[in-house]
């Protein structure tokens, strides 16, 4: 076991300075000689502590406005020196090189600067070079020296100072050094996405959240999420979030995401088993549930206005995983707190992330999130009868859908509500048919309906098939060599079409 390390000195080079009052006071009170620039060196002059400047360690002043402080072996020589090592002891002794225990340092705020438009100017001059490479060299000497490079980390480092005068164990060094790699490693990822313009030329991802799951997809399977999930949410109720609940929250929210008006969808195992637009939240809830009562058992909640009493009433009628909303009415809260692993979230924030990363094979596919959503002006009208103001509102009503369902994927739908889907089916003719199958199976009559298609319809068949079973128009990308076979058979038939242009594949 090796023996703790005192710190005897220290380098503080800080942009973010608040909290730090108490630790150098600490310091001063263990009699630790303290390094320092700039304004940090200022600050700590204020606390009415003794402070030694770089320029007077290393015999020159910052110049080139700022850029070069650091840069000098009397710095890097008395944070990289190996203290057990004769050759590293005698050099630091001839050219007065004084060991350096503890770097304090924090990164130019580049990530910041970057999300607030700046210029590109003032964006390069927040790459840091000075900060990333003190960090760099003082976690690579943790066995002789302690790193903190995040404020976050400064109720750790006081802890350690007063509980254990200033000495750390190599363990202790050690957990600090993998922090300072964790923070080096995420800056230098972010500004590389800055210079690769979203070529996607590499794949750098770094999430510096992480929480440890229960499990994942399955009980034998360890399982992590990565993110901040408490940015997005407020949990107010409920057990753990698991692995499968976060896949499924995903695609609620997604989904959701595609509609204003008045919405509540169920969902289970990522796809809409029932969702319906209305004006009221609580007759939405009622026909939600009636596109498919028996697949809700168990589901995941969304809407997209505040839950009031009535609807919660009607809610905890059913057993489900997960409610989502952007909020709850007091009485509301307390209906569903009837069960205590029933999760209730508030969606604070419903920003998804812009791209889509899954593995692959030995490597990794990327792509944009599919943010298309067609709008009425968008439509083409491929037959010679038009779909009529009612129809266009539920063939759009459908196509969102169809969009977060998994493919081969249609849907059904008939005055803003999900009469029934095919899902993830391995021809577009038995995704129709397992739809058509459910919606008798739940009896609604087809009557009227629509019918939206994720991808081109190779062949008739489908628009034969949906038209016998009184579906009265359709909305679908096109893009087929035969797609005019279809549209024959449906002005045949005087049903409308209209096609959109963009394909909505989801495996």
């Amino acid at each position: 076991m090796s023996t703790p390390k005192k710190i005897r000195s220290a380098l503080i080079s800080v942009f973010y300075k608040d909290n730090l009052e108490k630790i150098v006071k600490k310091l001063a009170d263990l009699n630790v000689d303290i390094y320092s620039t700039g304004g940090t060196q200022q600050f700590i002059e204020k606390q009415g502590v003794k402070v030694t400047a770089v320029e007077e360690l290393t015999g020159y002043p910052s110049i080139l406005g700022g850029r070069v402080k650091t840069l000098h072996p009397k710095v890097f020589g008395g944070i990289l020196s190996r203290r057990d090592l004769p050759g590293d002891v005698e050099q630091s002794s001839e050219y007065e090189i004084p060991g350096i225990d503890l770097v304090i340092v924090d990164l130019y705020p580049f990530e910041e600067t970057l999300s607030s438009g700046a210029s590109h100017d003032d964006i390069i001059e927040k790459i840091d070079i000075g900060g990333i490479s003190l960090i760099r060299a003082a976690a690579k000497n943790y066995n002789d020296v302690l790193v903190v490079s995040s404020r976050n980390q400064y109720g750790e480092l006081l802890e350690l100072l007063e509980k254990k005068n200033g000495e750390s164990s190599l363990e202790e060094r050690k957990t600090f050094a993998k922090e300072a790699f964790n923070v080096s490693s995420h800056y230098d990822s972010q500004i590389f996405g800055f210079f690769d313009e979203d070529n996607g030329s590499a794949l750098k991802i770094s999430v510096g959240e992480s929480k440890k799951l229960r499990y994942g997809e399955n009980p034998h399977q360890e399982g992590t999420f990565h993110g901040n999930f408490e940015k997005m949410f407020e949990q107010l109720w409920g057990k753990e979030i698991s692995y499968n609940n976060l896949l499924d929250i995903d695609a609620a929210v997604g989904l959701i995401n595609d509609f204003s008006d008045t919405t509540f969808a169920i969902l289970k195992h990522n796809n809409a088993c029932g969702i319906a637009t209305r004006n009221n939240l609580t007759q939405a809830w009622k026909d939600a549930l009636a596109g498919d009562p028996v697949s809700a058992f168990g589901g995941i909640l969304v809407a997209n206005k505040v839950i009031d009493a009535a609807t919660a009433e009607e809610m905890n009628k059913i057993f489900f995983e997960v409610s989502i909303a952007p909020g709850y009415d007091k009485d509301a809260l307390e209906i569903l707190k009837a069960k205590k692993n029933r999760i209730l979230l508030i969606l604070k924030d419903g920003t998804l992330q812009e791209k889509n990363t899954r593995t692959v094979l030995n490597g990794f596919i990327s792509q944009d999130r599919d943010a298309k959503t067609e709008e009425a002006d968008e439509l083409k009208v491929v037959t010679k009868t038009a779909p009529d103001n009612g129809q266009t509102e539920d063939l759009l009503f459908a196509n969102k859908l169809v969009k977060h369902t998994k493919s081969n994927a249609i849907v059904l739908a008939r005055g803003k509500q999900l009469l029934a889907s095919g899902v993830g089916q391995t021809s577009r003719v038995d995704a129709l048919e397992q739809a058509i199958a459910k919606a008798k199976h739940f009896k609604f009559d087809l009557e009227g309906a629509v019918m939206a298609s994720d991808a081109f319809f190779p062949f008739p068949d489908c628009v034969e098939i949906a038209d016998k079973a009184g579906i009265t128009s359709v909305i679908q990308p096109g893009g087929s060599v035969r797609d005019q076979d279809s549209i024959d058979y449906c002005d045949a038939h005087g049903m409308s079409m209209v096609t959109t242009g963009y394909r909505h594949f989801k495996h």
